[in-house]
């Protein structure tokens, strides 16, 4: 079994159960490279050696054959908040609160800013947006809603060559939605305006897909689109049940720090299991590490 979690120090020092603090103790540890890609590309290997998030979590939405072919673009919608010192982005997907209400409203509004430079924009999940770019795009770098929200998005303003097209788009984009009428009745009713787009996770599918794995349960569909592509079966979080030892199970959305722990990490401890944190600490339990009675008990995740 493998879980998949987030960074070790979201769990702020929490304490461990007794089975639990014993069995990490006495786990083989390890530090690995860090970041939500370097953790799957531990257990998926796709040719080219990348995953980009927008065209497999569209493989999830829309399917494998309608993704093929074209590079995608996430352009999830958000909400940033100015400050004193910049603008924070507080929300992006469903995170907003969004409802294909929103999406009736506000898509047609944004598709023709994008429709002018050979962009289709369209939302099969509200909270799951695309751009089908225009044959040979080139995209900058763009960092991922983990990476970036609650920042100042100034600090994630992607440069290079390509960069300046892509500011004075989202300018554009940010311009439309704020004089949107959709978003006033959206204050009026006490949700936060949708108020930008987030790009992200662009790329073309990889030409195939090899895993070990034999089962992913993840309620992230780009590691369900993943898994697809891989031809392995898959579900969402709440469909797990006692599966072989080499499934996979993704974890990183978990907030309940407590109850991640107690459900998930403490029935962990009494099998064959790797806890692959976010930031690159991995833990391996194997039964016969019982014999390290020696070792002190890990009292929180922090050490």
């Amino acid at each position: 079994m493998i879980l998949l979690l987030p960074p070790l120090q979201k769990f702020g020092g929490t304490s461990l159960p007794e089975r639990l603090a014993k069995a990490l103790a006495q786990a083989d540890r390890g530090a690995l490279a860090a970041g939500e890609e370097a953790q799957l590309l531990r257990y998926f290997k796709p040719l080219p050696l990348r995953l980009p998030y927008a065209p497999l979590s569209r493989v999830t939405d829309i399917g494998l054959a309608e993704t093929r072919d074209v590079q995608w673009l996430r352009a999830d919608p958000a909400h940033i908040r100015p400050d004193i010192n910049g603008a924070r982005l507080l929300g992006i997907g469903r995170t907003v609160g969004i409802e294909q209400s929103d999406v009736d409203a506000l898509l047609p509004a944004l598709r023709p800013l994008f429709g002018d430079l050979g962009m289709l924009l369209d939302a099969p999940s509200p909270e799951r947006w695309y751009l089908k770019l225009a044959a040979g795009a080139t995209l900058p770098t763009f960092a991922s809603p983990e990476q970036a929200l609650g920042d100042d998005v100034f600090e994630h303003i992607p440069d290079g060559p390509e960069a300046r097209r892509w500011r004075l788009l989202l300018n554009e984009t940010q311009i439309v939605l704020h004089n949107h009428p959709h978003n006033e009745a959206r204050l009026a009713a006490g949700r936060v305006p949708i108020n930008s787009l987030w790009f992200w996770g662009g790329g073309a599918l990889p030409d195939s897909i090899s895993t070990s794995v034999t089962q992913v349960f993840s309620d992230e569909a780009g590691l369900r689109g993943a898994a697809r592509l891989a031809r392995i079966a898959c579900g969402e979080l709440s469909d797990y049940s006692a599966t072989p030892s080499n499934v996979l199970i993704d974890l990183r959305q978990q907030r309940d720090w407590a109850g991640l722990i107690q459900h998930w990490l403490l029935p962990a401890a009494h099998t064959d299991a790797v806890l692959d944190f976010a930031d690159g600490a991995v833990f391996t339990l194997r039964s016969n590490q019982r014999w390290r009675f020696w070792r002190k008990p890990l009292r929180t995740l922090q050490g």
